[in-house]
């Protein structure tokens, strides 16, 4: 459990820069600054993918240890991240597709992204009410 523990504000950082990152992106993207849009996204995608990666060897390497509220945490912040990739992969190519001035696509792409992250926040709230409801464990 020490472990799990340690690692999981560097998990939480991450995802909180991939946020960042994301919506410095879309607000880029927005003002036509494309370039600088599409590292604020790769930058969100590499640090979704960083949690990703550690929530998933968490799982692997500790499966017999977890608790059960940390095995829903897990499951759930998974989803999230998921569907915040795929959102970032939308935005990266409305950023692709505006920028070679095919408008529609680009902005089809636009809005899928912000469908899919509008559905990658109910996990985010789901997550946050699993650490409230249990607060003692998330120290």
């Amino acid at each position: 459990m020490e472990t799990i523990n340690e690692s999981m504000p560097k998990i939480s950082d991450s995802i909180v820069q991939g946020d960042k990152d994301y919506n410095e992106s879309v607000e880029l993207l927005n003002s036509q600054n494309f370039d600088e849009s599409r590292e604020k996204a790769i930058s969100a995608g590499d640090n979704y993918n960083n949690s990703l990666q550690g929530l998933q060897n968490i799982k692997d390497k500790y499966k017999k240890d977890l608790k059960e509220v940390h095995k829903d945490y897990i499951d759930t912040t998974i989803k999230e991240l998921e569907l915040k990739l795929k959102a970032v992969d939308n935005l990266k190519d409305s950023i692709y597709y505006l920028e070679m001035y095919e408008n529609y696509t680009g902005s089809a792409y636009g809005t899928d992204a912000n469908e899919i992250m509008y559905d990658a926040l109910k996990y985010q709230n789901e997550r946050n009410e699993i650490v409230q409801n249990n607060s003692g464990l998330f120290n």
